[in-house]
């Protein structure tokens, strides 16, 4: 249960040369990309920028050694890095020395219990959100993302918020402030992004208006028309050290920790999911060996100056797109920081904060997919309403709360689905002999004295009720002429005693009013519930079938049938015994 793997010692001893130069080149461009995107991000965690390029390096060499995906790309992301704000900002001072602790123990924390959920085999928690909670959520903290930008965009003064309306709010009263040099750099600075990637995606557009940026602050000396710039960044690689903590301070922080855990994970799998598909055959993504991944890559990157991060898609998409064949390209991009942290952070003093901004707000506002919410419209009404309500509610109250309600609303969800299944009733094919849903066949007949239902679910104690309402309804329907019922249960796949004691019952109810009820198609481990139940020997075995037409020729007392019937009951008999299907 405890296992810890290395997937380097897998694919390290097989490298073949003729992978070095797609490796070489996705490093080098992954690691110019996370130049500007790691301070920027950094920003959004209201940490100094220097903290976004301390994230970038050993989380990602953690995670090549540790991870299954070979082009997942990690470090500091927008989601993560705005809940670490929403998160932390409560406890300390943005920027102050306290948050920075205080933000280096969550990571830390995160850590710890992603390690520990990937040890204890829990990556499929995963499953838990569904994909139009995701997309809600993604949507709405994108917008969250995007407006806590608008300040060095604007060159005013709005204080961090989660709140969509106190930010706009805020922007509102202060119109009049408006930095016009600032506003002019950042919206060039989202206008030539989108340009460059339409003229070619491989064009690192980020690199181009960070350099573009600084030119132009540094020859006009905008730093004197109060646009904000980064300032002094801190030369020289992150140091060791070990977050300090109380027990206080881990009481308030472990809700964040966990939600961060969870989101990160999330993210993660997602983006490496969609890359192994690119990729299919080569390797196998392991979730719960990517919670330890990450969860090593958090702890031990925040014992080395770093954050909370996680995998994230444009890189991880870059990473893949720029030919990277391994991890290797993962040590090639860490490396390349690492150079940036020791010689060259003095180049970007002038860089302006609205240029970041616009690198942040084209980032996450692609995050918002339109085109998934008009094939939910089309398809599904109920998930296109769940990712309104996720949405929605994120957007109102906020991240924390917006991820908390996702959860609950697909597990409500499912529990709805699940205890309000899709009823059946059959009816005979004359052409083919098979029995089909009289509502999509309209040529399937029916007989007056036979009611025949499929059930397309699990029986267990939270449908129990309306299984048997279904079919007390259905009967009802059909008048008095009714003899026979049966059930095709080829579609339940578990019982569970809640079940078991509705189903006695009914059975009991209709012997009372003389009609009988057939179970056609039962699965193995239901037949073996049902015969441990002695269900089986209280209703006869007579009353099981493998066919539909098995069993309404037995109900006719057909001669030509009674020796089909004499030998499925003894298949059936042996069958009860079995644990195959």
């Amino acid at each position: 249960m405890f296992m810890m793997k290395i997937p380097i010692l897998d694919w390290l001893p097989k490298y073949k040369i003729e992978y070095f130069k797609g490796d070489l080149f996705a490093g080098i461009t992954v690691g110019i990309i996370l130049i500007p995107q790691g301070m920027a991000y950094a920003m959004i965690a209201g940490l100094p920028p220097v903290y976004g390029l301390y994230a970038a390096i050993m989380p990602q060499l953690v995670y090549a050694i540790f991870g299954t995906s070979r082009q997942l790309a990690v470090g500091p992301v927008a989601m993560d890095s705005l809940l670490v704000a929403v998160s932390v900002s409560t406890l300390a001072e943005a920027g102050s020395e306290h948050y920075i602790a205080l933000s280096l123990l969550l990571a830390f924390m995160m850590g710890v219990i992603q390690l520990i959920l990937g040890l204890v085999r829990m990556g499929f928690l995963v499953n838990f959100l569904s994909k139009p909670v995701i997309s809600g959520f993604t949507s709405a903290a994108a917008i969250i993302i995007g407006l806590n930008q608008v300040k060095y965009l604007l060159g005013i003064d709005i204080l961090r918020n989660s709140s969509v309306f106190s930010i706009i709010q805020q922007s509102f009263n202060q119109i009049e402030k408006i930095n016009i040099y600032a506003l002019a750099i950042g919206l060039g600075g989202v206008i030539l992004i989108k340009t460059l990637k339409k003229i070619h995606k491989g064009i690192p557009s980020a690199l181009v208006i960070v350099v573009l940026g600084i030119l132009i602050t540094y020859f006009l000396r905008l730093d004197k028309q109060s646009v904000q710039i980064i300032g002094l960044i801190p030369s020289g690689l992150p140091h060791f050290q070990v977050p300090s903590f109380s027990f206080e301070i881990l009481k308030k922080l472990l809700p964040a920790a966990l939600t961060l855990a969870f989101i990160a994970f999330m993210e993660s799998i997602s983006v490496a999911k969609s890359i192994e598909v690119m990729h299919q055959g080569e390797y196998k993504i392991k979730p719960s060996q990517e919670l330890i991944a990450l969860g090593l890559g958090n702890i031990i990157g925040s014992l080395f100056m770093s954050y909370p991060t996680t995998g994230g898609f444009s890189r991880s998409a870059v990473n893949h797109q720029s030919g990277a064949n391994t991890n290797l390209s993962a040590f090639v991009a860490a490396a390349l920081i690492a150079m940036t942290l020791l010689f060259l952070t003095s180049i970007f003093f002038y860089l302006p904060k609205a240029i970041l901004a616009s690198i942040i707000m084209v980032a996450v506002f692609g995050l918002i997919d339109f085109n998934f919410v008009k094939y939910l419209w089309k398809i599904q009404k109920q998930d296109f309403w769940m990712l309104v309500a996720t949405f929605v509610i994120t957007l109102v109250f906020g991240i924390k709360e917006g991820i908390l309600a996702g959860v609950f609303l697909s597990l409500g969800l499912l529990i709805y689905r699940t205890t309000r299944p899709h009823v059946a009733v059959l009816g005979k094919i004359d052409s083919s002999g098979d029995y089909r849903n009289i509502n999509r066949f309209v040529e399937a007949s029916t007989r007056e004295d036979i009611l025949i239902i499929r059930y397309d679910s699990q029986l267990y104690f939270a449908n129990a009720i309306h299984f048997v309402e279904s079919l007390e309804k259905l009967s009802e329907e059909k008048g008095d002429k009714l003899k026979l019922i049966i059930l095709n249960a080829e579609s339940v796949s578990f019982m569970d005693t809640s079940a078991l004691e509705e189903l006695k019952k009914l059975v009991s109810t209709l012997n009372k009013k003389g009609i009988q009820l057939y179970f056609m198609g039962l699965i193995g481990p239901v037949r073996d519930f049902l015969s441990k139940s002695d269900f089986v020997d209280e209703v006869g075995q007579d009353c099981f079938f493998t066919e539909v037409q098995q069993a309404i020729d037995y109900y006719d007392q057909k001669p030509e049938a009674s020796k089909k019937i004499n030998f499925s009951i003894a298949t059936q008999s042996n069958a009860f015994k079995e644990k195959e299907v």
